[in-house]
């Protein structure tokens, strides 16, 4: 019994950082892979690189993006960071 009450603050702060940071992260990386599943053609993105465009193509694990109207640029789907709102 003694020694379960030397390992207690250990589990106190394992459970304490699952809160803080481990659990939000994996909702963050949740939203992030469907956002990524459910794009469609018109989407306007940018990618994890800063790069903004507009969806013109979707294969399985690729999109391509129109950046200035007629450049067409192939990128992995997990490169696109965000929806940009309208």
């Amino acid at each position: 019994m003694e020694g379960l009450y030397q390992f207690l603050p250990i589990i106190i702060m394992f459970i304490a950082m699952w809160f803080i940071l481990i659990r939000p992260a994996q909702k963050r990386q949740k939203a992030t892979t469907q956002m990524q599943s459910n794009l469609k053609r018109g989407d306007k993105v940018v990618t994890v690189g800063g790069l903004h465009g507009e969806v013109d193509t979707i294969e399985d694990t690729t999109v391509y993006l129109l950046v200035d109207g007629n450049t067409r640029l192939k990128f992995e789907r997990q490169a696109i960071g965000r929806i940009e709102s309208v």
